[in-house]
């Protein structure tokens, strides 16, 4: 069993590394842009359809607000932009933002941070697949039905990849991640072409009307609206946080080339994020969600159930004279939609291993596994977006409303924390050029505090009640959770901690050492036992046995004595049948005797070949061993007597786990032979 499942995850994963091949898998920028990126450059996709759904609850009128809305994205997404360049600069070592506000605020608003963007990325990884598994309903209508399989599918299909390194995952990712951006950019100019040449663009749907449940508002209504609208356009802002965590991942000179990438991504994002909005507005899309308020009517008066992504509507109208560019566009979008997930995966192991470091998060997200991926990240981060696909049934609108509030909190104390370190740097440096670059720094990192500041304002105001508020609740779970782990360790290190004046002092040695061997019958597991036993030279030795059953146990007593084994043996009585509970008694009461003494107990145990001899031998004395270990002064010794079904175990190598040695089996035998 054991050697199939190493098989299947050598197929799956590939062969495992070496610690010393790390170097290998760190990325140039052109790898590293579609890796972190692709969250950032597929928000085109969605962004402005969530501005369209919005806006439709004030029916069609609203409409003509939209290129003002994606005019403030833009100008917020690359205030982001240059505000976070100023982060990788300053510190690559992989924390991020969580480093950021920990070493400038402290520890507190460092964990307010890290549970942001924790659930930030699990929702990343939510919405991502979900759009992309709706964008491809486009095409094939057949999947409109069958969305929710389909989208946990394809988060397994990422999870497999991305536990086969980042370098290998990035490769996969990267030529998918540059169709997408070729095809847009060749839908933006082809578009430009015809409109240049007085070609009448009409979208499917523009002769359709949009009805919402307050249409004719006005006044502070008509407000609070393009707020709201401005938040949900504000999910294109997504992912760019995703490389100042992902700085160690870069080649050097790691913070120049993550700054560099950091900027193409902002240029590229918010052309093709007006470019997309723009021509939605010019073609006349329409598209609305009837659980938002709004549904798009047809001219009979019919509504429309599902009208096609406002990305596909546009696609479909500059390339009427070409279909199969229609097709590839509705292809590469869904295929973006799906590795956008990807910066989630790249971002959260991360992040989790910084903070496991730190003692937040259990030690095991700090282990690597096979192909040095944070394995146990992945995993984790896959398990819970899978749950909140299938919580949510893959709806991207309302998935959309939990969304950016993580991301808009992580912006926010990152840059007021950024803000914070200029200003200390300042109070020391002399030089008037360091001077200048840090001051421009600061009004950058302050201005951009300032923006997204205000924009969590908005987001927490207008949609705290359509869903943010589960994300809130997360993030309030997520941070008392890891002041629980980090208290717990440091009670653990401050229980263990050794006072550096301490010495070996004879006087707390134990003052004898009683050993006990635990037996049922006299066989050579039994007498393997009480040789180790008498080999550890005891103060006092002697065998234990419990009276189950009274013919057994008189049995017992004439064959030890017959045997003249040269160990005293006590029977123990049970009158309810109990072996765990007597020798507890029994100990105890050693313990009680002889406080400053220790007692050991020697277990035989059997040593089995196959899972379901586990089930048949053992078990009282796992049961005895768990109750043993939480008595202090008390010490617990195996003796394995291995059974001839074990022999198919030897010479089997350790099984791959976070770890262990990984070493490929050829290699490892090779190795061996060498020093044998």
């Amino acid at each position: 069993m054991a050697k199939v499942g190493d098989m299947v995850k050598r197929l799956l994963v590939g062969r495992a590394l070496r610690s010393a091949q790390a170097h290998e898998q760190l990325l140039p920028k052109r790898i590293a842009l579609p890796v972190f990126a692709s969250d950032a450059l597929s928000s085109v996709a969605y962004a402005p359809q969530e501005i369209l759904i919005t806006l439709g609850v004030a029916g069609l009128a609203a409409y003509h607000f939209t290129p003002w809305i994606a005019l403030a994205v833009v100008v917020i997404l690359l205030t982001v932009v240059a505000s976070y360049r100023q982060n990788v600069r300053a510190y690559t070592s992989g924390g991020g933002d969580f480093e950021v506000a920990t070493t400038n605020l402290g520890s507190n608003y460092g964990l307010i941070v890290a549970s942001a963007l924790m659930v930030d990325y699990v929702l990343t990884v939510a919405v991502s697949v979900s759009s992309g598994v709706e964008n491809l309903g486009a095409a094939l209508p057949f999947l409109h039905d069958r969305k929710v399989a389909a989208a946990i599918v394809v988060v397994a299909l990422l999870t497999v990849m991305n536990l086969r390194g980042i370098r290998e995952s990035g490769l996969a990712f990267a030529i998918p991640t540059y169709a997408f951006m070729i095809s847009v950019f060749g839908l933006m100019i082809w578009g430009g072409v015809r409109l240049m040449f007085g070609a009448d663009l009409k979208a499917p749907t523009a002769d359709f009307t949009v009805t919402g449940e307050s249409a004719g508002i006005g006044g502070f209504a008509l407000v609070f609206l393009l707020l709201r609208a401005f938040s949900s356009g504000c999910a294109a802002l997504t992912g760019v946080e995703a490389i100042s965590n992902g700085v160690p991942a870069f080649r050097k000179p790691k913070g120049k080339n993550a700054a560099n990438t950091l900027l193409a991504l902002g240029v590229l994002a918010a052309t093709m994020f007006a470019g997309i909005t723009a021509f939605a507005y010019i073609t006349g899309a329409k598209f609305a969600d009837p659980s938002v308020g709004s549904v798009v009517v047809d001219g009979q008066g019919r509504v429309v159930p599902h009208p096609d992504p406002v990305i596909a509507q546009v696609a479909q109208t500059v390339f009427s004279n070409f279909t199969p560019a229609f097709y590839v566009i509705s292809a590469m979008t869904a295929l973006i939609l799906v590795l956008a997930a990807n910066t989630a995966f790249n971002g959260f192991p991360v992040l989790g291993s910084v903070l496991a470091q730190n003692r937040y998060l259990p030690r095991q997200l700090h282990t690597r596994g096979d192909r040095l991926a944070f394995s146990n990240g992945i995993v984790i981060l896959a398990a819970m977006a899978g749950l909140l696909i299938y919580a949510f049934q893959a709806d991207t609108t309302r998935l959309v409303q939990l969304y950016i509030v993580g991301v808009f909190v992580s912006f926010t104390i990152s840059q007021t924390g950024m803000v914070r370190h200029w200003n200390r740097l300042l109070a020391t440096e002399t030089d008037p050029k360091k001077r200048g670059q840090m001051k421009r720094s600061r009004v950058i990192n302050a201005f951009g505090g300032t923006v997204t500041g205000l924009v969590l304002v908005v987001v927490l105001v207008t949609k705290f009640t359509h869903g943010a508020w589960i994300a809130c609740a997360a993030m309030a779970v997520l941070f008392l959770m890891m002041r629980g782990i980090r208290r717990h360790y440091d009670n653990v290190a401050a229980e263990l901690v050794m006072p550096e004046e301490a010495q070996v002092d004879e006087s707390m040695l134990p003052a004898r050492n009683h050993a006990i061997v635990l037996l049922s019958k006299i066989h050579k597991p039994t007498l393997r036992a009480l040789s180790y036993a008498r080999a550890t030279r005891p103060s006092t030795l002697e065998a234990i046995s419990v009276a189950v059953d009274a013919e057994e146990a008189k049995q017992l007593q004439h064959d030890w004595e017959e045997r003249g084994i040269p160990v005293p043996l006590k029977i123990l009585d049970s009158p309810y049948r109990e072996i765990t509970r007597p020798v507890l008694e029994y100990v105890k009461s050693l313990r009680r005797r002889s406080p400053r003494d220790v007692v050991t107990v020697f277990i035989p145990e059997y040593v089995v070949g196959h899972w379901w001899e586990h089930l048949l031998h053992n078990q009282s004395a796992l049961r005895l061993k768990g109750r043993l270990l939480f008595q202090p002064g008390v010490m617990v010794t195996s003796v394995p007597w291995q059974l001839a079904s074990s022999d198919r175990l030897k010479g089997r190598p350790e099984s791959f786990a976070p770890g262990s040695v990984r070493r490929p089996y050829a290699v490892a035998r090779k190795d061996d032979q060498v020093k044998t």
